[in-house]
This record gives structure tokens, C-alpha cells and sequence, in this order.
């Protein structure tokens, strides 16, 4: 679970550069943004999040297109892009997640098991995506994505900060 002290640093290295972050949720249904909001001060760095649960969702409030979706699928490398880039596009925000998944119990495949979750970040202009599989029940599942998620943007951000960056 990741703790309220964390997101409070992550918070503050937001803060320090005047910088934003917004999210765009599936499977985590808002847990990010919960987090984020959780702690005192977080007006000052977190900007605006949508749960897309849906296709439709996705594809209305954030731009990913209907034949990315029939071709990959929402849980897919494709999907999250686009979905991150329509967060950054309709916020402004520095810095910003996308998060889709199968938290199960059903929904899972041979290709994409349940626990099988894609995420899409964008920092000032570079996207970059990864898939994880999580253990166990589906609150485990979305737990560790919001975790997972809070604690990639927090270590992304210090690579990237002033002095940290290669030319």
C-alpha cells in the first residue's frame, strides 16, 4: 500500500518545480487519484483525473480511437498511449499516468491473464509505457497498480529532474 509520507514527497518534488500531474483510471477506478488527494496540499500539484472504465469513456474523454481499441484491445500498449497523451492534451499536466487492466476475477486470457495491467506515463513530452502482472484478489490487483503507478511517476520524476537530465 503505498503510504500517505510517500505521496507527500512525491507531492513536494511536484511543488518545488511548479509542475502538475493528472490521471486517467480504468481498472484502479480512481485509486490513484484517491491517493493523490488523500493527503493535505495536493490542490497545489494534482490537477485532474477521469475513470475511463469504458470504451466509449476512453474513447470520448480522452481521444483514444475506436479502431486502436478493436485492434489491440483496452488493455493494450496502444490504449494506454493514447490514453496518456489524451490526459496531457486535456490537462496540461507535466507529468501524468494512464492505467488500464484486468483486475479479474474474470475477464483474463491466455495473452492477458488477470492481474495483467498497462500503464502509460508522459513526462514533458516523453511517453513511455510498461505492462506488470500482479498477484492475488482483484482489490490486490488494483492496489498494486495504484502503488506501482504512484511509485514509477515519483521515481520518473527524479530522473528528470534539473541537473539529472542528459543532454
Amino acid at each position: 500500500m503505498i503510504t500517505e509520507s510517500a505521496v507527500l514527497a512525491f507531492g513536494e518534488r511536484l511543488r518545488e518545480r511548479g509542475w502538475s500531474v493528472s490521471c486517467a483510471e480504468s481498472c484502479t477506478g480512481g485509486g490513484i487519484a484517491h491517493a493523490f488527494t488523500s493527503v493535505a496540499g495536493s490542490s497545489d500539484w494534482f490537477n485532474v483525473s477521469w475513470v475511463t472504465y469504458s470504451n466509449a469513456a476512453k474513447q470520448q474523454a480522452l481521444g483514444v480511437q475506436a479502431a486502436t481499441l478493436a485492434e489491440h484491445g483496452a488493455v493494450s500498449e496502444a490504449v494506454v498511449r493514447e490514453m496518456v497523451t489524451g490526459v496531457h492534451h486535456h490537462s496540461g499536466a507535466d507529468l501524468a499516468v494512464a492505467v488500464s487492466g484486468i483486475a479479474g476475477p474474470g475477464g483474463g486470457s491466455p495473452e492477458k491473464p488477470v492481474g495483467t495491467v498497462w500503464f502509460g506515463f508522459y513526462c514533458r513530452g516523453d511517453v513511455l509505457c510498461t505492462a506488470k502482472v500482479f498477484a492475488g484478489d482483484r482489490s490486490a490487483v488494483r492496489e498494486q497498480a495504484v502503488e506501482f503507478a504512484i511509485q514509477f511517476l515519483d521515481q520518473w520524476l527524479v530522473v528528470n529532474a534539473p541537473g539529472n537530465q542528459q543532454d
